[in-house]
């Protein structure tokens, strides 16, 4: 018995996790949002895995689908490479980028519009993960890490503040006077940032909250669509909720922003000595330039 999944399938779970929407994958692969959605079904079948969470603003990949959509992105990216290459049609630029899940949704997919405009002939092919980048391995051009901004041999550019604030549905503003009402709310966390509601709570000067209740969730889009659903109150990353600050579906109940200043969010790309540096990554760079902080 062959191991491998469907082809067609792989396609579609490519598409999916990169767009992040059935519709998206839909649209790029000139199907109907149910076939896409059966054939994400069949792979999940055929791996016995789940590889997305569904929601009613759209999809986010589980741990393992995280895990493996890295994978099946670089092999096709491979395969296309191969193809033009033995076929001798001219292939379409493609900017091959990283960057953690609830980052590329929230943040930069917004601005990668801007790119697009300016530079139509270049593709940006983008897969989710935590893992920093490896260029000497990997199929990557660029990614986004959080931390200092020193990465040994590499460029880097600040992008993004890492500034946390609780945010909750507009409903629960009127209980939540000061920092220290919290207690009496359902609490929503994140299990990749454990630490997060400690490091506000301590800056607020409040002690005595049970930060081991609550609502735990594996990604911060999770935990986001839980508070938009009225299910308690997020910790969040400000710049990741802007749009729903601005909209008033959610709302800062307290002044209060913690910047945790040393932990940050940058660009991180190879240096201009690197082996695959071309005029594409050039205008990258460019580009990531002008978005720093």
């Amino acid at each position: 018995m062959d191991s491998l999944p469907p082809l067609n399938a792989l396609r579609a779970f490519d598409a999916a996790g990169r767009t992040g929407s059935i519709n998206g994958a839909a649209a790029e692969l000139c199907v109907t949002p149910a076939a896409i959605s059966r054939q994400i079904r069949l792979l999940e079948t055929h791996l016995g895995l789940r590889l997305f969470y569904r929601q009613h603003r759209g999809i986010v990949l589980t741990e393992s689908g995280r895990q493996y959509h890295a994978d099946v992105a670089r092999l096709f990216a491979g395969l296309r490479r191969a193809t033009a290459g033995l076929t001798g049609r001219p292939e379409r630029k493609v900017f091959h980028l990283r960057a953690p899940h609830s980052v590329a949704m929230r943040w930069l997919l917004p601005r990668l519009a801007s790119f697009h405009l300016e530079h139509p002939g270049i593709d940006v092919q983008l897969n989710t993960s935590v893992q920093p980048p490896d260029f000497e391995r990997e199929d990557l051009d660029a990614g986004i890490c959080m931390g200092d901004g020193h990465w040994k041999g590499l460029e880097s550019h600040k992008v993004m503040r890492n500034e946390l604030v609780p945010v909750c549905a507009p409903d629960k503003l009127s209980r939540l006077r000061e920092p220290a009402d919290l207690a009496h709310e359902t609490l929503l966390h994140t299990l990749a940032r454990p630490d997060y509601w400690q490091i506000w709570l301590r800056a607020a000067g409040v002690e005595h909250i049970d930060l081991m209740r609550g609502l735990r969730y594996e990604s911060s889009a999770l935990a986001y669509e839980a508070a938009l659903a009225g299910y308690g109150v997020v910790i969040a990353q400000k710049a990741l909720v802007e749009k729903e600050l601005q909209e008033g579906t959610l709302v800062m109940p307290f002044e209060l922003v913690v910047d945790l200043g040393a932990h940050s969010y940058y660009f991180v790309l190879p240096p201009p000595t690197y082996k695959r540096h071309t005029p594409e990554l050039a205008q990258f760079r460019r580009w990531v330039a002008s978005l720093a902080v």
